[in-house]
């Protein structure tokens, strides 16, 4: 069957290569002064390598308004920097790239947060006028489209919001809620230009108490597609209601459960976000509209995205996290190479470093890397010559599995861990680092077999280690009691 994920596809006048979106993804790499600089060009000029077909850049604000290590274009100062980036990346791939731009409300560690009601109109007109200006920098720097955040904490979110009760024309009723957003993106136009490309990442579910759902978003969706929104990239939650206060830190957005179902971990089904992506695509399509709709949210094998592609549950497919892991990854699954790629375990890592204000890396990169590693080898790793004697017993109410190390002319990256259930397929359920793992999800009554395989920085695997077995007895019920 044809692949789906490989075809070009076409958004306004930008031709993508393939469907694969690395959707915006902070970093903490820029300094303080929110410039361009070589830890911010590594990791972009990695993801080029790599041949998304189309790579959003981290948000970057669009205002002056103090945070940390975050990019801004809220100036003509900083387009050279962007320019230079946006060229270098052009020049070594055919991936098409886009700013994503962002406004966000003032937060403090004292525990001060502003909120859309305290905005005066001339401040919210500000708004407008700034992604406007800021749209078209994106422009004059040579990106070949701009995606405007309307996701999660920020300010545009905050005013699509059902928490959103202002009195006035900018809050209460849908109608009203939509006008800001509205307004920007026909600001935005105006700057720009009918030619050049304008996505939305918005939330199609803000996984809040009483928060927007698809009943709701999906006339959002409907809106943004009538307004000339050129696609429409979904996410979910990311929500300051429920996030978890740390004394004397920000409130941070993601430390709750709406925080847990943007970013879903390793308890999450895959694509756990899909099924309302889905719905809101089939409900603008329903409306004569076919404005393409990215999904995201632990999207991480290519038959399942080729599914998805196919069954109608999204035009694109964003992965953040699986592009962290191994930037190659587009790359290695056009070449037919998927048995290379660097899996990501979902540990979330990544999201516990931004939620402590640290540089943002994965959990797999060798310690203290900036940057994913790098190689071109293509031999594999082997295990000793008396094998990987993998080993499995029942200790602590888990299994624990140790293995003799692997070896290779770059080293060891890690070892796939891979699991089967009463004599089912096997699937990985993680990865480690050293010859060592606990598989704390095993129960009582299932018979168990595992096996596991090593892998280097280019993602050649050796062959599979020897099949070990574990049976969990069904516990007894506990002797104590009241003696009746």
């Amino acid at each position: 069957m044809d692949s789906l994920l490989f075809t070009p596809f076409r958004i306004g006048r930008m031709t993508l290569a393939n469907r694969i979106v690395l959707p915006a993804m902070v970093t903490r790499l820029c300094g303080e002064d929110g410039f361009v600089n070589d830890a911010i060009r590594d990791r972009y000029l990695r993801f080029a390598e790599g041949g998304a077909g189309l790579i959003v850049l981290e948000a970057m604000a669009v205002h002056r308004a103090k945070s940390g290590p975050l990019l801004r274009i809220c100036d003509d100062a900083y387009v050279p920097g962007l320019a230079d980036l946006c060229h270098r990346m052009h020049a070594i791939s055919d991936s098409r790239v886009a700013p994503q731009i962002i406004h966000f409300l003032k937060i403090s560690r004292s525990g001060y947060r502003q909120r859309v009601g305290d905005l005066t109109i001339d401040e919210i007109y500000q708004i407008r006028e700034g992604y406007a200006a800021a749209a078209r920098r994106a422009r004059e720097a040579g990106f070949d489209a701009v995606e405007l955040h309307m996701a999660h904490a920020y300010t545009l979110s905050s005013f699509l919001s059902t928490r959103n009760q202002r009195p006035d024309e900018y809050g209460r009723t849908l109608e009203n809620r939509l006008r800001l957003p509205c307004e920007v993106l026909l600001a935005v136009r105006a700057a720009v230009g009918g030619d050049f490309p304008v996505g939305i990442r918005f939330l199609a579910d803000e996984c809040i108490k009483n928060g927007a759902t698809v009943e709701e978003t999906k006339y959002v969706a409907l809106r943004f597609a009538q307004l000339g929104a050129d696609w429409l990239s979904l996410s979910n939650g990311g929500k300051f209601e429920d996030a978890v206060a740390k004394p004397g830190e920000p409130l941070y957005p993601y430390t709750g459960y709406s925080g847990d179902r943007c970013m879903p971990g390793r308890n999450y089904t895959d694509a756990a976000n899909l099924a309302s992506a889905a719905e809101i695509r089939l409900f603008v399509r329903s409306h004569g509209l076919e404005t393409p709709v990215v999904a995201t949210g632990k999207i991480r094998a290519r038959p399942h995205a080729e599914s998805i592609l196919r069954d109608g549950g999204a035009d694109l497919i964003g992965m953040a996290r699986p592009l962290l892991a191994d930037p190659e990854l587009p790359r290695k699954w056009r070449d037919g190479r998927e048995d290379a790629v660097i899996h990501c375990v979902y540990a979330n890592i990544c999201k516990s470093l931004d939620e402590n204000f640290k540089e943002v890396r994965c959990y797999l990169w060798p310690a203290g890397a900036r940057q994913a590693p790098r190689s071109s080898s293509r031999t594999a790793p082997a295990w000793p010559g008396g094998g990987a004697a993998l080993a499995a017993a029942i200790e602590r109410g888990r299994a624990e599995l140790t293995w003799a190390a692997a070896s290779g002319p770059e080293g060891i990256y890690g070892y796939d861990v891979e699991r089967s259930q009463d004599g089912g397929e096997f699937t990985k359920i993680g990865a480690a680092k050293t010859p060592r793992f606990h598989d704390e999800r095993a129960i009582g009554g299932i018979r168990y077999r595992y096996r596991v395989r090593a892998y280097d920085f280019a993602g050649n695997r050796c062959e599979y280690s020897n099949i070990e077995t574990v049976y969990f007895p069904v516990a007894p019920a506990h002797a104590g009691g009241n003696g009746n």
